[in-house]
């Protein structure tokens, strides 16, 4: 057993805790406790593998958009899984070595699951990225360019702050 399984069993069960907290007992609390327990799979997988498995976030991708659309009729559900998906995918073909087709689909369903909110998730995602890609930078130069760092526990944590603060975000962002 990794020794990221117990720090990741008592992240789960905090995460569903705050969402019940936070959007009480309601739908939406249970489809965001969803949402925080897929992105604690993917990021031990993540961790551990280097991968971002399709058999986690296909079924997520495709249950977050139904789940969203039924509990909330809206078209943001799949404009922003496609927008995501899409940004995601052209920066995966400009940049083929530094982000993978899993990041892709896990922007996807982040879109999905979160909405608009998706926005300030990858942008956090990406500078919560940068730190520890500085640091490798710093410490091995040249050869740090090529060093692999898993994406996906970072557009995870963005999407954390986003689901509990991504209102805030864009309205301060939005001014």
């Amino acid at each position: 057993m990794s020794r990221l399984r117990p720090i990741a069993v008592a992240a789960a069960a905090a995460l569903v805790a705050v969402c019940f907290v936070v959007f009480g007992f309601t739908l939406e609390a249970l489809v965001n406790s969803a949402g925080c327990l897929v992105l604690v799979a993917i990021t031990v997988t993540d961790f551990e593998r280097r991968i971002i498995p399709n058999r986690i976030v296909v079924p997520a991708l495709v249950v977050a958009l139904l789940a969203q659309t039924a509990r909330d009729p809206s078209v943001e559900w799949v404009l922003a899984a496609l927008g995501a998906g899409g940004f995601f995918f052209l920066m995966a073909l400009a940049y083929p070595a530094g982000l993978g087709m899993g990041d892709v689909k896990l922007a996807a369903f982040l879109g999905a699951w979160l909405g608009v909110d998706v926005v300030p998730a990858l942008f956090l995602g990406s500078l919560l990225a940068l730190v520890p890609a500085i640091v490798i930078l710093a410490r091995h130069g040249k050869a740090g360019r090529k060093m692999g760092l898993p994406f996906g526990p970072f557009l995870a944590a963005g999407a954390v702050i986003a689901l509990f603060a991504g209102e805030g975000l864009l309205d301060a962002w939005l001014g």
